[in-house]
This record gives structure tokens, C-alpha cells and sequence, in this order.
């Protein structure tokens, strides 16, 4: 009998934002914690473009930029 497995591709998105300090790190965590198809993410502030990287199921380009948005922050993806 052969297995029928979905295989979810993971993914990894690259963000320019306009967070600067832990404390805005804060402020964004919760929401993006809250989205299932985030397995991971993390912010590089030392970085010029103060970069997020998430690691997804799903292409979660739109939620992000909408979250970061409604807090008043800019983000963009990068390519």
C-alpha cells in the first residue's frame, strides 16, 4: 500500500522594516505569533535595513506587510 503524504514546502521571507528597538520587537511578536503557517522568525536590527526573516508554510507576504501596517510600521519584502 503506498503512503499518501502532502509535502509542505517551507519557505523563507526576507522583510525590510522600520522597527528599530527590542521594545517595537515586542509590539509586533504577538501578532506575529499568532499566524500557524509562521514556524519561525526573527529580526536582524544590525542590519541596515532592520530585516525580518520568517520561515513559512504559506507565502505570508500580505498578512505581514497588513500587520506591520496596522502598527504603523513600514515593511517590504526583499528579493
Amino acid at each position: 500500500m503506498k503512503a499518501n503524504k502532502k509535502t509542505a514546502l517551507i519557505m523563507v521571507y526576507v522583510f525590510k522594516t522600520s522597527v528599530k528597538h527590542k521594545k517595537q520587537i515586542k509590539d509586533i511578536s504577538k501578532n506575529l505569533n499568532e499566524i500557524n503557517e509562521i514556524k519561525k522568525w526573527n529580526f536582524d536590527l544590525e542590519d541596515c535595513d532592520n530585516i525580518l526573516r520568517i520561515v513559512a508554510e504559506t507565502n505570508i507576504t500580505k498578512t505581514v506587510c497588513e500587520i506591520f501596517d496596522t502598527l504603523n510600521y513600514s515593511c517590504i519584502e526583499l528579493e
